[in-house]
């Protein structure tokens, strides 16, 4: 609680991120929404926000805007 007020009224310094990651040529799995990715990107592990990772110069980069996929209402049966 106290963190998510102190982020929203000084925003995340994103220091603690994940090690680089770099998507797979393969989608092993079944797809997931939102989940094309075009080069390698690190995670902030305090808020999610997602940056771009230059491995020449390994310095984190601009944030990465994820598509946003449009979906459709299912119904729901019972």
């Amino acid at each position: 609680m106290l963190q998510s007020l102190f982020n929203s009224l000084f925003g995340c310094s994103h220091q603690r991120t994940t090690f680089p990651l770099t998507p797979g040529r393969r989608n092993a799995g079944p797809p997931v929404l939102g989940a094309t990715r075009n080069g390698t990107y690190v995670v902030c592990l305090e808020c999610g926000k997602e940056f771009a990772y230059n491995w020449n110069a390994m310095r984190v980069g601009d944030p990465v805007h994820p598509h946003t996929a449009t979906t459709e209402t299912q119904p729901v049966y019972r």
